[in-house]
């Protein structure tokens, strides 16, 4: 899709669809829009541009009367010509095609949607998964880095592994979530989905079948697509992964992984119960599954601490084990770690220094201090009372607006609620009308292409009068 990094300016003479077809000229002149490229709709259009849509309508017969761009029923608008680009000796590369022959899948249309939109602050983000930049600690990430002088002994490349200072803060924080690890046995990585990347290339074969829970964030994600990877859903109810239904998906896809996030999962907020961490467990040792553990959540407990994580209850090295520090303390961070044993951690260290060279020292190194001085400790305190006031405020709303359009669990961590409209819809439709209205959605398809029930929301991201609105708008739009 294209983008449109560009507003008319409307205090000028020049009339609006003048200024919107120089616009859409330069990018086509300029090869930055191909000929093939297909145009957003006249609403999108609209909005990017800020202006009436019958103004983007006039502004595309221009391009049309002058060869530059044709509409086909059922495909929409594209480019079709670049006169200035015919007057050339050589045609320019085929950038398109490039782009189609490409082995690793695009975003869905969704997806690549709430991409575009969530850096827009005109739309209330209603299912983001991140911390409120309210949240973030700016004025301590600022102390710390002042406190630095002097304490960081090198800025070069890292070892394989990552920063060794960082390791083993991570080793001694690791046993707080009941886990040991020794320093040789983790690696630094920029996320757990960096964390995610390495494994398909480094650990699992072409065509593997990964089992993941259904609904799961990794249905969001195409990385294992492109690694001719197979994600089967595996069955949940409220205490986590049923084991029957474990152990027949097993059976019949002959799984190389099983991929679990069991502490407030994504998109649900369920948490696995410490009985069914138990019978998984046991389950997985039985039939020689690995375990692929996503813990990024499991500190943002409110009223009390979850079960620990299946890592800590793991003595045979059957579970791999993700950490980050993206959902608790920043996202531009970019610091988070998987623990496994030693020849797994080498290989995928291995791969890493063949695709990026290291993660980042001087992240590293503030992640050291984080660790190290007791600040995150305090901030995960403070964290877990801010979330849990806005995990209260948006049940305060939905028992107000949602009684009788939705049901609902009560999340005890985490950053969602799994939303079920009692009344099944076209679940693209309601996202198209919630964009129109200024709201950013989260469907239950992203997490599950069957489902046309449920929303993701979080109370994480937009603040309290946000939250109020985009509900208040939601509800309206539900009973139309």
């Amino acid at each position: 899709m294209l983008t449109m990094d560009w507003k008319p300016d409307k205090a000028v003479d020049i009339p609006i669809y003048l200024q919107i077809v120089a616009y859409m000229k330069g990018k086509i002149a300029s090869g930055d829009w191909p000929v093939h490229s297909k145009l957003p709709t006249q609403r999108a259009l609209a909005l990017a541009f800020e202006v009436n849509r019958s103004t983007v309508v006039t502004a595309l017969e221009e391009l049309k009367a002058e060869g530059l761009i044709e509409s086909t029923v059922g495909s929409g608008t594209r480019v079709s010509n670049n006169t200035w680009s015919l007057l050339k000796p050589t045609p320019p590369p085929d950038w398109l095609g490039y782009v189609k022959a490409s082995s690793h899948p695009s975003n869905t249309p969704t997806i690549q949607d709430i991409n575009r939109y969530e850096p827009d602050p005109r739309y209330i983000r209603l299912g983001t998964g991140e911390l409120s930049p309210q949240l973030l600690p700016m004025a301590q990430m600022e102390e710390i880095l002042a406190s630095m002088r002097g304490e960081m002994a090198q800025l070069g490349y890292a070892e394989p592994k990552g920063l060794l200072p960082l390791r083993q803060e991570i080793s001694k924080y690791l046993r707080t979530r009941g886990i040991e690890a020794s320093p040789a046995s983790i690696l630094v990585v920029s996320g757990a989905l960096q964390a995610l990347q390495l494994l398909s290339q480094g650990i699992l074969q072409q065509g593997s079948t990964i089992l993941v829970e259904q609904p799961s964030y990794l249905y969001s994600l195409p990385l294992f697509q492109s690694s001719g990877m197979r994600l089967v859903g595996v069955q949940m109810d409220q205490e986590g992964i049923r084991r029957d239904a474990l152990a027949k998906q097993k059976h019949n896809h002959h799984a190389a992984l099983l991929y679990t996030i069991p502490t407030y999962h994504n998109p649900t907020g369920i948490l696995m119960t410490q009985r069914r961490r138990e019978e998984v467990l046991a389950a997985c040792i039985r039939e020689r599954l690995p375990i692929l553990e996503d813990d990024v959540y499991g500190e943002l407990w409110f009223d009390e601490p979850g079960p620990l994580p299946l890592k800590s209850m793991d003595s045979n090295g059957q579970v791999l084990y993700l950490g980050s520090l993206s959902k608790t303390l920043s996202p531009g961070l970019r610091i988070g770690w998987i623990v496994g044993p030693e020849p797994v951690i080498e290989r995928l260290a291995d791969v890493k220094m063949q695709t990026d060279y290291g993660a980042s020292s001087l992240s590293a190194w503030v992640a050291v201090k984080w660790l190290s001085s007791g600040k995150y400790a305090a901030h995960m305190t403070a964290i877990r009372q801010a979330l849990r006031g806005r995990r209260d405020h948006v049940l305060e709303l939905l028992n107000r607006w949602f009684s009788e359009l939705a049901d609902w669990q009560v999340p005890t961590g985490g950053f969602y609620i799994w939303l079920r409209l009692r009344r099944p819809g076209s679940m693209r439709a309601l996202f198209n009308k919630a964009l129109a209205a200024g709201i950013l959605l989260n469907p239950g398809y992203v997490y599950d292409q069957s489902d046309s029930h449920h929303l993701r929301l979080s109370y994480a991201y937009a603040d309290e009068d946000q939250l109020e609105r985009a509900l208040l708008i939601l509800a309206r739009l539900l009973q139309e």
